[in-house]
């Protein structure tokens, strides 16, 4: 049955089944009056962030040209469709903020000098927009990762801690849509192995509630439970493949083996953020990808992306990395169309999420730390298509997080190394 609420349904509504609990997208069903939400309140706003860890071949990473008018990399041009929806930074960086790979965990942090043996992390941008904004959802902040082994994350507390990432869409999934005791969440998580859906134990309150609901409640409904299971039969032929006899190596295993291929990974993940943010699950989301020991399976890929990375200028290296790359792209570039994808209020998730894609390697062939590739899409904000600042004086990247704080509506003046926030980026009325 329908989650009760003493005035009617609430924004946190859920359909429930036996060991079920599938929360339901914002309807307008589900609205306040507005002199109830007051005046100027509309959708919740959210923040994504996503660093990959390898650094981008800037030669196809940064356009040539500055402004709104500037022409597409090659890596930008898989993102055309959002091209008004992002802007492009080049020349930030982190000051002090060196030691080629170890800068990874300060990439939302911006905390100095991470090699050092005294290094001590600060508190990362997400979890300074989570202690404001989440207490508002089931889920004060989720952070994930894409890597092939351990759980690493973008994620920092206040004192400077780490905060594991999960590795597994599957049990994100349970997490979000399974409640009940050991026993209940057993059989649904047998069932749902076998090919069944959570949807299948809502199936009757779900019909009741569809047919309660006005035209535009009951298609953003449908696009809803078609989401939910497009995830669920990805994530069962992805633990088919894992399931399958693989071939006997002729060669010892590695330590680990990632749990699914890296793309495969990556997709379900973003479907998973999509899927968060839709039910309102979260407002504060870090994506951490680490492909450096992992060999997808790409065309005419046959490296780990690590060695790929120092690739000495041999072009058919830089070859194979650029492939890699660009499919990275192509997942964003799915992302966003999934975030745009959903409506509310006359807005769409990505209008109200802020997606934070980066590194913090400017080259990873040279290891270096600056001139890093940041790219911001969605939020609120009126895109300045290529903002080019001079690499010399590299501006502290945190300028930019003190923006997206702002944005976010919170009332501060400093982050990390920021001086202010970032000179050309705008808020959207």
């Amino acid at each position: 049955m329908i989650h009760p609420c003493s005035r009617g349904p609430s924004r946190r509504t859920f359909l429930r089944g036996a060991g079920v609990a599938v929360a339901l997208p914002w309807l307008e069903a589900f609205a306040a009056p507005a002199s109830a939400r007051g005046a100027t309140a509309g959708p919740p706003r959210r923040l994504l962030a996503i660093e990959t860890t390898m650094g981008l071949l800037p030669q196809y990473f940064f356009p040539q040209t500055a402004g709104r008018d500037y022409e597409p990399s090659p890596y930008l041009a898989r993102l055309a469709p959002f091209r008004d929806r992002l802007t492009v930074f080049s020349g930030l960086a982190h000051p002090h903020v060196d030691g080629g790979h170890a800068a990874d965990i300060c990439f939302l942090t911006g905390a100095a000098h991470p090699a050092s043996g005294s290094f001590r992390n600060s508190i990362s941008l997400d979890q300074i927009a989570a202690e404001s904004l989440g207490g508002q959802t089931r889920f004060a902040s989720l952070a994930l990762t894409v890597a092939a082994h351990g759980t690493a994350s973008l994620s920092f507390t206040r004192s400077g801690a780490p905060i594991p990432g999960e590795r597994s869409p599957a049990r994100l999934y349970r997490q979000m849509f399974l409640q009940g005791d050991a026993r209940e969440t057993a059989d649904r998580v047998a069932a749902l192995q076998a090919g069944r859906s959570v949807l299948d134990f809502v199936a009757l309150p779900a019909k009741r509630l569809d047919k309660s609901l006005a035209a535009a409640d009951r298609a953003r409904l449908d696009h809803y439970f078609t989401s939910v299971r497009e995830v669920e039969a990805q994530m069962q032929k992805a633990e088919m493949w894992e399931r399958r006899r693989r071939p006997k190596p002729r060669l010892p295993p590695p330590p680990e083996q990632p749990e699914q291929e890296f793309f495969t990974l990556l997709t379900l993940m973003g479907q998973i953020v999509r899927l968060a943010f839709e039910t309102d699950s979260t407002r504060v989301i870090t994506l951490f990808v680490n492909p450096a020991v992992w060999t997808p399976r790409a065309p005419g890929v046959a490296h780990e992306p690590h060695s790929l990375t120092h690739h000495g200028n041999r072009p058919e290296m830089i070859a194979e990395l650029k492939t890699l790359e660009e499919t990275q792209f192509t997942a964003l570039a799915e992302l966003l169309a999934a975030l745009d994808g959903v409506s509310h209020q006359g807005e769409t998730l990505l209008d109200r999420t802020m997606v934070l894609y980066g590194s913090c390697m400017g080259n990873a062939n040279s290891h270096s730390n600056t001139n890093l590739p940041i790219l911001l899409a969605g939020g609120g904000f009126r895109h300045a298509g290529h903002l080019a600042f001079d690499p010399a004086s590299h501006p502290p990247l945190a300028n930019l997080y003190m923006s997206m704080l702002q944005r976010l509506g919170l009332e501060t003046d400093r982050f990390a190394s920021s001086t202010g926030t970032l000179t050309g980026l705008e808020f959207a009325t």
